[in-house]
């Protein structure tokens, strides 16, 4: 009897702790204009030597804000970027040098964890999800001596134009860009200053990691993986186009 009891009780208490659970709801809409710079590089397998290749990152940015649940404000954030990528080499013997651009669309789907102020002050932030791209074009640029006649590797082969004395792997100069649809995973953290008459401000680090590849990796081709790898540091403007109707938020 006594264990009838308590299963009833249980069961009563179960409608009481989902409903304390609810977070607070939230209808707040906002867009926004970005831009900042990408530090990348493209992980080989067989390794290349490089430095980080700099570039533009600037796009436009969508922000749902739907819950605060306890002291953290959910939200789910998008983005369409332009950005600037690929990869730099300065081999040690400096007799040449060699710079990839590559082109991309990126469209990152995230969640945003918030703790702070949402009206007026400041707020800190963590932000993760998928991220699609897509390669638009490409470019590069070599410095140094670099050879323009029949393949030195393979006699038989097309003519190349590759370093006069290259250090490791040089197949990678005369490949375009095999796989233009990239995917990967991004994340960060961040700080946002927000005020009712001006907007938001946001200031965030990210790091995207590659899962895709770039060059055909099958067991003919030179590369077995060839994905970028990039830091981020952006800055964002937000205005509010819509906003929950509630006095208390702060």
């Amino acid at each position: 009897m006594k264990n009838s009891i308590l299963h009833i009780l249980l069961l009563c208490l179960v409608p009481l702790v989902a409903s304390a659970q609810v977070g607070k709801y939230r209808s707040d809409l906002a867009i926004g204009v970005n831009g900042g710079i990408v530090m990348n590089k493209v992980t080989f397998n067989p390794k290349i030597q490089q430095g980080l290749k700099i570039g533009p990152e600037l796009g436009v940015t969508v922000r749902y804000t739907c819950e605060k649940y306890f002291a953290m404000v959910c939200a789910l954030q998008t983005e369409v970027n332009f950005s600037r990528q690929g990869w730099t080499e300065a081999p040690e013997n400096g007799e040449y040098g060699y710079q990839r651009d590559m082109d991309y669309i990126h469209i990152p789907f995230m969640a945003r964890l918030g703790f702070g102020r949402e009206r007026k002050g400041f707020m800190g932030y963590l932000i993760l999800g998928p991220q699609i791209g897509f390669c638009i074009g490409e470019s590069d640029t070599r410095t140094g001596e670099w050879t323009d006649g029949p393949n030195p590797y393979d006699p038989e082969g097309p003519y190349i134009n590759v370093p006069k004395n290259p250090e490791g792997q040089w197949r990678q100069y005369n490949l375009g860009v095999e796989k233009n649809f990239e995917y990967g995973i991004i994340g960060g953290a961040g700080i946002e200053f927000s005020h009712p008459k001006v907007g938001h401000f946001t200031l965030d680090g990210r790091y995207f990691f590659g899962l895709s590849d770039i060059f055909n990796n099958g067991k003919k081709d030179p590369f077995g993986r060839s994905a970028n790898s990039s830091i981020i540091v952006k800055l964002s403007y937000f205005w509010d186009v819509k906003k929950t109707k509630d006095n208390t938020i702060k």
